[in-house]
């Protein structure tokens, strides 16, 4: 039987109306600002409107270690959102707008998958309602803005200044720590030098681009609670120092409030469908692995006062997006979340029980195409040790089996045992990406029983701990690491944070998902290692700390045969290829 792609799937399913979605959850026409027939932004007043409504159950989506191919989180939570509707619940998902840069590169589209899946499917992996763009347009602003100043300044007296009514800045042009941004991937621009020319065409310097969703001020949209709140935090954004080694703000440049102007309709979360009609929110996407890697506060916060159940997804595994879930976005928002899905593949597990790499683009060997329960045994390993990390936090932990073609009954049950033993309140196959809703709706089941449970939510650590001990805890309890080593940079960076006052920010370590540890080839649990510091940075704005471990880059690149190559049009305007 030949399967149709996601794009066939997505393109042959009926879309309705946005306002009759819009209905669904109780808003009319006046809530909304309509882009085109089945997208539209929803108008953040709706907090006020619906402020006595008693909020749903909180659920996040979460993964294993993934393989490079990724384990079907969307899809899972996409899926899960249409078996609460198919229960009778009013259910709404909460994703992020995928970037363009894995759109077009390996990953391809992330809309979810199959049968589970949020459309319009081209809209939603390309343009939607341009909220990346307004970042893109806002990020180079700023970086435009500190280059014209720091020309100016260099060419201009304190009293010219002053007749043009700006005081010295004194821009260190090498303490600048703000790139310029593009939403592709593109490793010839992670080092550029810009300025060449005449003296008109600006001073030189070294500088960079990174990956547009790479930018705090997409963290910032996604950690707002409101357009007061974005304004105050793109004030406190810094992007470098000057002469003296003291902190340069936007609101220095005096580019903070073109930057909210800029901001200003991208902050409404727009509202979309899963394929069976249920309302999506896609909005805001910080990368996992730098950023947060949530999507926002805000389409959380309307969700959950419009519906009964309320399905998120968090980045990557347990230890990096769930773990920022928590620490990070659950004490911005004050929301307290009521239980935690789990997705693992056998695929996956497999591999952490020491099967062959998985590479993008060539087959998978035949151990994951056939039976091998030993080899799964060995790998489970790994599930118990993300099922341990969410219970640290007192929820609720459903495992979630996606289910592909090649999985057998028995490995099936297996990883339901492990689960179990392990810890998990429940764990059950989900065949979602063939059936849709119909094929989650034992998982809907235990996941609705896990929500009535009584919650026992804490964070990981008080905010009022040092920067060190911070860090050192989610390396220990997380990763699961003897210690933490940091190079001298990091040493003068955590020192000069905690003196100017940020000390008190909570952590968003920025590793590798491909692993536990900060090594992408250590698979499974692994133990006896010492996470490395090799930097330290503050985004003051968006509002944490984070800490670079080993090599971590904001630019991605493309392969030498881009998901790009297989996306196209025909005559009637028909896309085609894009996943």
């Amino acid at each position: 039987m030949t399967v149709p792609s996601d794009l066939e799937i997505a393109q042959a399913a009926h879309v309705r109306p946005i306002i009759d979605i819009a209905h669904k959850l109780g808003l009319d026409e006046d809530d909304l600002d309509f882009y085109g027939k089945y997208k539209a932004k929803v108008h953040l007043d709706v907090l006020n409107k619906y402020q006595d409504r008693p909020l749903g159950k909180y659920i996040d989506v979460t993964a294993i270690t993934p393989t490079p191919l990724g384990e079907g989180k969307t899809t899972t939570t996409v899926g899960l959102t249409q078996a609460l509707g198919c229960l009778g619940h009013n259910a709404v998902t909460c994703i992020r707008q995928p970037s363009m840069g894995p759109t077009f590169g390996i990953k391809g589209g992330a809309a979810g998958g199959g049968y589970s899946q949020v459309i319009p499917m081209e809209d939603f992996n390309l343009h939607l309602t341009g909220d990346i763009h307004a970042i893109t347009a806002a990020h180079n602003l700023v970086a435009a803005a500190i280059d014209a100043r720091w020309f100016h300044e260099y060419r201009m007296t304190d009293e010219k200044l002053a007749e043009a009514g700006l005081e010295r800045i004194d821009i260190d042009p090498y303490g600048l720590t703000w790139n310029r941004v593009v939403d592709m991937n593109d490793r010839a621009l992670r080092h550029v030098i810009i300025g060449l020319g005449d003296k008109v065409d600006g001073l030189e310097r070294q500088t960079g681009y990174d990956i547009t969703v790479a930018s705090e001020l997409m963290a910032i949209l996604a950690l707002t609670t409101s357009l007061k709140d974005l304004r105050e935090r793109v004030s406190r954004v810094i992007v470098g120092t000057n002469k003296k080694g003291v902190p340069i703000t936007l609101e220095d440049l005096g580019v903070a409030g073109a930057v909210a102007v800029l901001l200003k309709d991208a902050i409404m979360p727009n509202l979309m469908q899963t394929l069976e009609g249920q309302p999506a929110f896609v909005h805001a996407g910080p990368f996992a692995n730098i950023a947060h890697g949530n999507s926002s506060i805000l389409a959380d916060q309307i969700a959950l006062r419009l519906g009964d159940y309320v399905v998120t997804e968090s980045g990557f595994g347990a230890d990096i997006g769930m773990e920022k879930f928590f620490n990070i976005k659950c004490r911005a928002s004050g929301l307290v979340p009521n239980a935690v899905v789990l997705v693992a593949t056998i695929r996956a597990l497999k591999m952490h029980g020491g099967g062959p790499r998985v590479v993008p683009g060539r087959p998978l060997d035949s151990a994951y195409t056939s039976e091998n329960l030993e080899l799964l045994e060995k790998g489970g390993a790994n599930l118990a040790k993300h099922i341990e990390i969410a219970r640290k936090f007192g929820v609720p932990v459903v495992v979630a089996v996606n289910r592909f073609s090649a999985d057998t009954d028995a490995e099936v049950k297996l990883v339901e045992r492990i689960a179990l033993e392990a810890g998990a309140y429940a764990a059950v196959m989900s065949d979602h990406w063939a059936h849709g809703g119909d094929g989650a709706v034992e998982l809907a089941e235990a996941v609705v029983s896990a929500c009535d449970q009584p919650s026992n939510f804490n964070f990981l650590y008080p905010l009022d701990l040092p920067l060190k001990s911070k860090i050192e805890i989610i390396a220990k309890e997380v990763y699961g690491a003897d210690g933490v080593e940091y190079e001298d940079v990091a040493e003068r960076q955590i020192k000069q944070y905690e003196q100017a006052g940020y000390g008190n920010l909570p952590i968003c370590m920025a590793k590798t998902h491909l692993s536990l540890s900060h090594d992408p080839s250590k698979k499974g649990v692994p133990t006896g290692f010492t996470v490395p510091v090799r930097e330290v940075r503050a985004s003051v704005g968006a509002g944490f700390v984070y800490p670079l471990l080993g090599k971590m880059s904001t630019m991605p690149g493309l392969p030498s045969h881009p998901a790009f190559m297989d996306v196209d049009i025909d005559e009637n305007g028909r896309v085609k290829g894009l996943f």
